[in-house]
């Protein structure tokens, strides 16, 4: 008799998340809706890093800024540890906030200009009520130590740092309250590309330690591949293909995915690959195109791309695309 194999639990599971941003006119009466979440489903499991990635304006920070209750989701389910939080989400975000945490694109923006670094670290532990003032003086030492950053450094305010400083400090901002769900928003895209990797390796060494869990959002593909262990590819507001990074990367199978990575460039110059040129702009999200959102700029779309919404379905194992050409 074959043992019953058990499929591994999600720590968050995302399924059918809608942003519906609404449009106005001057007397207040609402004429459209952007929609810039529009029905995202994925997984994260314990431990792992989910790379989100796409062109600007994607709905990528929205869905990482909905799934942290900074927007309100307008429809949908955030199933954290089997529990619905959008069930009763006033409650469930304020309960959950400690374990759920963000690290911001811009470190300097994010950071108040007016607090020191100390103050700014002691706040999340003042917010929830942990430990003595003493400790918490102690706890923030310990993880400027951990980021990277002396002890000092407490005393100092955020325009006396690099850029690079500034986004440990919000690293060590989100992780000093030991959370289990980090979501990063393009941390990384503000800083030059050595800072980058230095980043990078911190978060990888911090994950290994402390056994976080990264959403990692970004519109760079060739950053994202270095620290996801799986990668989904968003476009207009929804998740066009998903995969393990190394099949995604080798083997990527939606016609917007395989435009993405002919965008990369190579590390030896002398190897040619052929660029996929996009024709036209993303369309607007306040009026997407009928069918597939993406056959107005698809090379290879046919008449059923336009009429019929493509269904996601798996071509491999744990490789998911929706797409009507992709058998």
């Amino acid at each position: 008799m074959q043992p019953q194999v058990t499929e591994k639990k999600p720590l968050l599971n995302v399924k059918g998340l809608k942003k519906y941003f609404p449009v106005k006119t001057p007397l207040g009466r609402t004429v459209e809706h952007v929609k810039a979440v529009n029905d995202v489903s994925f997984k994260l499991f314990e431990g792992e890093t989910y790379g989100l990635v796409g062109e600007s304006g994607c709905g990528k920070s929205t869905t990482g800024r909905t799934i942290l209750g900074l927007d309100n989701p307008t429809e949908g389910e955030l199933l954290y540890k089997d529990q619905n939080i959008l069930d009763d989400p006033k409650k469930s975000f304020v309960k959950l906030k400690k374990d759920f945490q963000m690290v911001f694109q811009d470190p300097f923006s994010s950071l108040n200009p007016r607090q020191r670094i100390g103050s700014i670290l002691e706040e999340p532990l003042i917010i929830h009520n942990i430990a003595s003032k003493q400790k918490r003086m102690d706890m923030v030492m310990e993880i400027l130590h951990k980021v990277g950053l002396s002890s000092d450094n407490y005393y100092h305010y955020p325009h006396e740092f690099s850029g690079g400083q500034r986004q440990r400090i919000g690293i060590a901002r989100a992780l000093i309250i030991n959370p289990k769900i980090i979501i990063c928003d393009e941390p990384v895209s503000a800083l030059d590309v050595s800072t980058q990797s230095q980043i990078i390796n911190l978060m990888q060494e911090l994950q290994k330690e402390y056994k976080l869990t990264y959403l990692f959002i970004a519109h760079d593909i060739s950053v994202v591949r270095h620290i996801s262990d799986r990668i989904g590819v968003m476009y207009l507001g929804k998740i066009v293909e998903e995969a393990e990074t190394e099949d995604l990367i080798s083997n990527p199978s939606h016609p917007y995915s395989q435009a993405l990575l002919s965008a990369v460039p190579l590390p030896e110059p002398s190897i040619k690959k052929e660029r996929i040129i996009l024709k036209g702009d993303i369309p607007s999200p306040l009026n997407p195109p009928s069918g597939c959102f993406f056959h107005t700029r698809c090379p290879i779309a046919e008449d059923i791309c336009s009429e019929k919404v493509p269904v996601r379905k798996e071509i491999r194992p744990n490789h998911f695309v929706s797409c009507h050409l992709v058998d």
